[in-house]
């Protein structure tokens, strides 16, 4: 993620400068009433790398979870409330894994749980930008989201006995994020980073209250940090 995110900045920056001369005395403007519409819509493509931040009961050596590249994809709407705040609303979908390792188990049935995650996000946010330089405008991005997890097992009658684990359907996170508006000739494009912290408890319990992969567990969130490319 780290060498995407350095490619694309360099190609954003290169490419901007070759052609548009942004860091001239007397750039070319491209799109300049662009940010004048009340209402317009986009969609955007990324990546994401979702983690786990887990409460407990009592003091013992904590899960280990280990996270893998995901992908995400979804639409935008933005409305106007300013020259400085937009409101959005940015509906897609979060594919991503997760894979838990219990490490007083040496079984690999008992020790490993798979946690794929489909997630329907409904993100609510404010965005905060600053004044335009040339063809560039770097903002701030926050707010909420309610999200729908499609690989959740919520109402599977199997458990961690069986091998499942079982997480809630709807969750519910704050979003916090950056990123940087480029004004092309005939389109704008928004990198942005952002950290995800969930804010309600995700885990379903085992049915045995005593069970070794969640009876230790009080509350588990998640935690994760997205980049996206959107096109206006």
């Amino acid at each position: 993620m780290k060498k995407i995110i350095f490619i694309v900045i360099t190609f954003c920056f290169s490419n901007i400068y070759a052609q548009y001369g942004m860091f001239s005395k007397n750039p070319i403007i491209n799109k300049e009433t662009f940010d004048n519409q009340r209402v317009h819509f986009g969609y955007y493509l990324g990546f994401n790398s979702f983690d786990f931040k887990f409460d407990y009961k009592t003091i013992q050596k904590d899960l280990v979870v280990n996270s893998s590249a995901g992908f995400n994809v979804g639409l935008i709407g933005n409305l106007r409330i300013n020259d400085y705040v937009n409101f959005r609303f940015e509906p897609g979908l979060y594919f991503t894994q997760r894979d838990l390792v219990y490490e007083q188990f040496t079984a690999k049935k008992d020790r490993l749980r798979e946690v794929k995650s489909t997630y329907i996000s409904f993100p609510f946010l404010l965005k905060f930008s600053a004044k335009r330089t040339g063809n560039i405008k770097p903002y701030l991005i926050g707010g909420l989201s309610r999200n729908l997890n499609l690989a959740s097992y919520q109402d599977s009658s199997d458990d961690n006995s069986s091998g499942r684990f079982r997480m809630k359907q709807w969750s519910n996170a704050y979003e916090l994020g950056f990123g940087i508006d480029f004004y092309f000739e005939y389109f704008k494009f928004s990198p942005s980073i952002r950290g995800v912290f969930g804010i309600s408890d995700e885990l379903v319990q085992d049915k045995d209250p005593n069970s070794p992969w969640t009876g230790n567990i009080q509350n588990m969130q998640t935690r994760g940090i997205v980049l996206n490319f959107a096109f206006h």
